[in-house]
């Protein structure tokens, strides 16, 4: 339930495949979960991010940090790694800190994560009303299917 599915996802959308199945399902799609949806949708921006490639300039390649830090140095702790750190995938679920650091914020696994994540959206999200074009245009499709299936008459 956690990171084969980003295994299971990548290697098709690595040779080109521009759609993944199955999010948020498990059990071969018997059972849907809410927090593993939440969890399958940071998975694919991991996967879209690296499909998108790494990008290559001057500034990506910095090869003057790297005359300047020499072999065997601490690029980490070095400004222009600090400046682009964040161009990585971002987790948002899954926690990339110290062990230490994550048992004093109570050691919450991902999943648990997720879930507190999913409890939120659907207590405090409200989205945004379709416009009447929109409704207009679904109103119409209903309408038309109802009327070559004999619906409603």
């Amino acid at each position: 339930m956690g990171h084969e599915k980003t295994l299971t996802g990548l290697i098709p959308a690595l040779v080109g495949a521009d759609m993944i199945y199955g999010p948020g399902m498990l059990e071969s799609g018997i059972t849907f979960d809410l927090a593993q949806l939440a969890l399958d949708c940071e998975f694919a921006r991991m996967i879209k991010h690296t499909v998108n490639g790494i990008p290559v300039s001057k500034e990506t390649i910095a090869l003057d940090v790297i005359r300047e830090i020499g072999p065997f140095g601490d690029f980490l702790a070095h400004m222009h790694t600090f400046q682009h750190m964040r161009e990585q995938s971002r987790a948002e679920l899954i926690d990339r800190r110290m062990r230490s650091a994550w048992e004093m914020d109570g050691a919450l696994d991902s999943y648990t994560k997720a879930l507190q994540k999913v409890r939120n959206i659907l207590e405090n999200h409200t989205p945004e009303p379709l416009s009447s074009e929109v409704l207009n245009g679904i109103r119409q499709i209903v309408e038309k299917t109802e009327s070559e299936m004999g619906v409603g008459e």
